[in-house]
């Protein structure tokens, strides 16, 4: 009995291993891998298309209400950021592959005998994939995952780009050998045969063309008299035409025609290109087009993780409650006073909610507007307005403040798939809609801006928002910025950037301004480099800076004729009524002319000031700059100020901003980026290489500095003679054009416009006008010379 007690221990055993390998089990199991297989599969495919808006919720996975722009939602998003961006890239699409063999291997039934073979192959080719993606394709880690980067990272450390190169080659070698048999014999039959096939078919095709149709024409009756009607072919070529069938008994003899096999030749009539055009060819064939960024070629944008992700969530919390109480109250408040509502619609935002109501017929819409405060009263609301009636719609809006206000980050503006496809020169995302879409302006198109609002309600978080959007879409070599700070404490942290994207006058030693005298000094030297773009527009004969490069890039325009890159200048002014109150005309002046004149340059002016009076934005500046931002601000005068019209007195604070441009007026949530945030990104950016100096504007003298100096004949300059006959030639007395002509330093050429004036060749200094020339032609010159030196 003990013996088949001991017997019995095994069988039992083995019974319950058959239960876990069950067929029922097996098919089970093998449903869900190809399950699992096909899911992994969508949420890779999706992935390409959403990883950037995705980005924002993998921090809030365990939140229900987060939703992700995956196939899979938040599951899919996860996953495919662990495989493809944590892992091996496009070679995780190895996984479902695997997954799917398996399943199908345990739902039909197959002996598993080869299947640890295929996963093991299948991960040394998934390593594989990811390291020579990793390898090739340096620039774009999303292609190699993690996984490949940081091991081909770590192998070049140790062996070098060879060493990696020749053992991704080996290990490929390998891989064909034992999964493919490769084997050299195998590719010469291979070509071999490839060749033996093209002969033959091409051997086919000959004799296609010599064969001819034989066949017993006598036995083809031709009848004349019949009821059927005739059928007219049209041929376009005479080979197409069937040889004439003779008639049975009926001898006819024809003379052949003769094929003439005459060759018609098609000369195109080519126009006739310029000789700096066909050079200008040559130099793009032989070199391609000339790239500013290759001096800071190695440049990488700043990452999105140095932004933080501000407030709880990253989506809007709609609050049912609340939503449902505001519309029995705006209801009840019209129906006080006898104004009936034919429908309702509540629009979430993040700090504003949008009530678009339809009145029924007969209701007059200023009876509506006239109620603004009785609303807000009803609502005990911090401040309703009323859009009476809304652009574009047959709706009139009440925008209501939530009682929980959502922050919009920074990071979720630049994240998001509006502004990184937009097709912008200067793109700006200033925030976020009512309807909670990220709002994307091209500044470029606006030409300048007027922000004005009270203290504290967001302009310096603004103006760091624009900074921010430019910086992570603009190449050091594409946008230079002059920052203006009458505060000191605001702009500060742009200093570490200050041979990347910063521009100053030569003799200043920071690049942030601070002191109204250079305030004046630059925006002077900012009208001299307007006048000097506009000469290099005319000698390009092109109409604005965006022909310009396009033309300098195709090497069209000779860098020793003057010509060079011109880069994208943005004049940030923190605190314009400071300037306006402490310098007055000698500001508004260059302003009001930078302002009229240096859009199609690629100037392009940002002003903040927090008292938007009538003296300091003024008609002139008004007039010049149709894009206006407007914080809140304390009366409708100052409103009026900024907008034209009333609305700004009426928002909530904390970044509420309207934006108009000259039309409508549109109500935002300026993103909210904190100065700990502007700290890592002008780090992370001052870390890399710059070029040697920030960028230099023309030098200015102003008038204290004129010249009332006699200059002994001995101490004149060696190009005195040549820069005098230039000067005389052209009937213009600028030392840019000494520059240009005699390819001189400003400098230089400014001590020969002082000997000049000296010499009585040039008039005196006029401010930013080019001195006007005493001597009429290069006769009159000649002999004032001959008399100063006897």
């Amino acid at each position: 009995m003990a013996k088949k007690r001991t017997k019995s221990k095994p069988t039992t055993n083995k019974k319950r291993l058959s239960l876990k390998l069950s067929k029922q089990n097996k098919i089970i199991l093998g449903s869900l891998l190809i399950v699992l297989s096909i899911a992994l599969f969508f949420s890779f495919i999706s992935y390409f298309f959403t990883w950037q808006e995705d980005q924002s919720m993998l921090s809030e996975f365990k939140n229900r209400n987060a939703e992700a722009s995956n196939l899979l939602n938040k599951f899919g998003a996860s996953v495919s950021h662990f495989f493809m961006y944590k892992g091996f890239g496009l070679a995780s699409f190895a996984f479902p592959l695997l997954l799917a063999v398996t399943g199908l291997y345990f739902f039909l039934g197959l002996n598993n005998k080869g299947l640890i073979g295929k996963w093991i192959w299948g991960l040394t080719g998934t390593i594989w994939v990811s390291v020579a993606l990793g390898f090739f394709a340096i620039d774009q880690p999303l292609l190699g995952g993690l996984i490949g980067y940081e091991m081909n990272d770590f192998l070049q450390d140790y062996m070098g780009k060879i060493g990696v190169f020749l053992t991704l080659l080996f290990v490929l070698m390998v891989i064909l050998v034992r999964l493919f048999n490769f084997t050299p014999e195998g590719i010469g039959n291979f070509f071999r045969s490839q060749k033996e096939s093209i002969a033959s078919d091409f051997k086919k095709e000959r004799s296609k063309k010599k064969m001819v149709v034989s066949g017993d024409e006598s036995s083809i009756e031709f009848s004349m008299e019949t009821d059927t009607p005739i059928k007219v072919d049209t041929y376009t070529h005479k080979k197409d035409i069937p040889p004439l069938q003779q008639e049975a008994g009926l001898d006819v003899n024809l003379p052949q025609e003769e094929e003439l096999d005459i060759d018609l030749k098609v000369e195109t009539v080519t126009e006739e290109k310029e000789e700096k055009d066909i050079k200008a060819e040559k130099l793009v064939k032989d070199f391609g087009e000339f790239d500013p960024k290759l001096e800071l070629g190695n440049y990488k944008f700043p990452p999105l993780d140095l932004l933080d992700q501000h407030g709880a969530t990253g989506g809007i919390t709609i609050n049912q409650e609340e939503l449902e109480e505001n519309k029995n109250k705006i209801v009840s408040t019209l129906k006080n006073y006898k104004i009936g509502i034919a429908q309702i619609k509540a629009t979430i935002g993040p700090t504003v909610t949008l009530y678009e109501i339809v009145p029924e017929a007969g209701v007059r819409i200023s009876k509506i507007k006239n109620l603004e405060d009785d609303i807000a009263l009803s609502l005990a609301a911090l401040g309703i307005r009323i859009i009476a009636p809304i652009p574009g719609k047959g709706t009139i809006g009440i925008e209501v403040p939530n009682k929980n206000a959502t922050i919009v980050s920074m990071r979720s503006v630049i994240a998001s798939n509006k502004f990184q496809k937009a097709e912008m020169e200067l793109p700006i995302a200033f925030g976020k809609t009512i309807s909670n879409e990220t709002f994307v302006v091209d500044l470029a198109k606006m030409p300048h801006m007027l922000m004005a609002g009270a203290t504290g309600q967001g302009k310096s978080v603004g103006l760091n928002a624009v900074i921010t959007s430019l910086l992570y879409k603009k190449h050091p070599a594409e946008v230079k910025f002059i920052l203006v700070d009458p505060k000191k404490v605001e702009l500060t942290l742009y200093n570490k950037i200050e041979r990347h994207f910063l521009a100053k006058l030569p003799d200043s030693d920071e690049a942030i301004i601070t002191d109204n005298t250079k305030v004046i000094n630059t925006l002077n030297s900012l009208c001299i480099e307007m006048d000097n773009r506009y000469e290099l527009l005319k000698t390009a004969m092109v109409r604005n800076i965006k022909e310009y490069n396009v033309k300098f890039k195709a090497r069209k325009l000779n860098p020793n004729d003057g010509h060079k890159f011109l880069p994208y200048i943005v004049l940030v002014i923190d605190e314009f009524a400071d300037l306006i109150m402490t310098a007055g005309k000698e500001v508004e002046t260059p302003i009001a002319r930078l302002a009229q004149l240096a859009r199609a340059i690629g100037i392009h002016l940002i002003i903040a000031t927090q008292r938007p009076s009538v003296n300091v934005i003024t008609g002139i500046i008004k007039a010049n700059f149709p894009a206006r931002i407007a914080f809140r601000v304390t009366s409708k005068i100052d409103s009026r100020t900024i907008l034209d019209a009333q609305g700004a007195d009426q928002l909530i604070g904390r970044g509420d901003m309207l934006y108009t441009q000259g039309n409508d007026v549109t109500r935002l949530q300026c993103a909210f980026v904190d100065t700990p945030e502007v700290g890592k990104i002008t780090e992370y950016i001052g870390s890399q290489r710059a070029y040697p100096d920030a960028h230099l504007l023309p030098e200015y003298v102003g008038e204290e500095s004129g010249t009332g100096i006699d200059y002994d004949i001995a101490d004149r300059d060696a190009m005195f003679r040549d820069a005098a006959e230039v000067i005389v030639t052209a009937q213009q007395g600028s030392a840019s054009l000494i520059q240009r002509k005699l390819k001189l330093g400003y400098n230089r050429a400014g001590r020969i416009i002082d000997q000049l004036e000296a010499a009585g060749i040039v008039g005196p200094f006029e401010g930013s006008k080019a001195r006007q020339v005493l001597v009429p032609d290069i006769l009159a010159l000649e002999q004032l010379l001959q008399n100063e030196t006897k």
